[in-house]
């Protein structure tokens, strides 16, 4: 296997550190496009390996190494995105994106304080958030795309349309349609620290078994969507209304009644995590309009609460 030195020399490409600083902004990218930070590792590895696969006289004929990073891995996630859909009809159950740790507490329990984990690369913001995230998903490839490098990385029409393989009018059209779908399905901002507060007094009732303080803290017309991957069990359809989830909750606890519950914050939100004789059996993220939970994801499938269990100390 070829280094990215030169041969014989000994000397580090000196533009090897500009290329790899652009990891980060990568797995950033790829991650809010396909919801996977599985996914979004691999599309950097294939992005990485076509840069090295090309001589070092087609490198330097190009004028910007980052923005052809960008490029490719945004086309490479085009194309994913493109076969998903077919994917996720096999899929068993409800697919729900994978949920990400906050950084400080990947680093924390790590020896030496540092992570060579991407998902403690990737920054989080608004557009990580699970509710954001789901949405994302109810739009069409090109749209999604479109979107997230514009209105999320801010890159021009111009080179997003080199990605897409459309014209910057059209690239502009589809940023118009996802940013609608956005809009509609936002709820009213609620300060995060009554989110926060909102999520732990569920917690609370939840380990108190007290149904009552359950249902008030759901909205009545609250989703609970649950994703086992076929893996674990897991609902299979999303459970409608919210005396419905508190009483699922509850039969939760009943089934294992040593279930730890943990404060945890999930894809920058105040979340939940289960845990059973110290394994995570599932992660929870929330949304929150006013003072009710109108939504619960539930993610059961242990290939996506990998980066929960790896390294940490609870």
């Amino acid at each position: 296997m070829t280094t990215p030195s030169e041969p014989g020399d000994g000397r580090l490409d000196p533009g090897l550190s500009a290329i790899m600083s652009e990891r980060r902004q990568l797995i950033n990218l790829a991650y809010r496009l396909l919801g996977s930070l599985a996914d979004a590792e691999d599309v950097v590895q294939e992005t990485y390996a076509r840069w090295y696969a090309m001589s070092r006289q087609q490198q330097e004929a190009i004028d910007s190494p980052g923005g052809w990073l960008t490029t490719v891995a945004g086309r490479i996630c085009l194309d994913l995105l493109g076969s998903a859909r077919a994917r996720r009809e096999r899929y068993v159950g409800e697919w729900i994106p994978e949920p990400l740790p906050e950084r400080t507490e990947w680093i924390s329990g790590r020896p030496g304080g540092t992570s060579a984990d991407p998902a403690d690369r990737v920054t989080l913001d608004e557009s990580v958030n699970m509710a954001f995230l789901v949405v994302l998903e109810s739009m069409t490839p090109a749209e999604r795309v479109a979107f997230i490098l514009h209105d999320v990385f801010r890159y021009p029409f111009a080179e997003v349309a080199e990605i897409v393989g459309r014209t910057p009018a059209a690239c502009r059209q589809l940023a118009s349609s996802a940013r609608r779908r956005i809009r509609a399905s936002q709820a009213p901002a609620t300060p995060a620290a009554q989110r926060a507060d909102i999520v732990r007094a569920f917690k609370q009732a939840w380990e108190a078994k007290d149904i009552d303080a359950l249902i008030g803290l759901l909205d009545p017309d609250a989703t609970m969507i649950a994703d086992g991957g076929g893996l674990v069990s897991a609902l299979l359809r999303p459970i409608e209304g919210g005396e419905q989830i508190a009483r699922y909750a509850l039969a939760i606890t009943g089934m294992a009644p040593d279930l730890t519950i943990l404060e945890r914050t999930v894809n920058g939100q105040p979340g939940l995590v289960t845990q059973q004789n110290g394994v995570t059996m599932a992660v929870a993220a929330f949304e929150v309009a006013g003072d009710r939970i109108t939504h619960i994801w539930a993610v059961r499938n242990p290939d996506k609460l990998r980066p929960w269990t790896a390294g940490r100390e609870d």
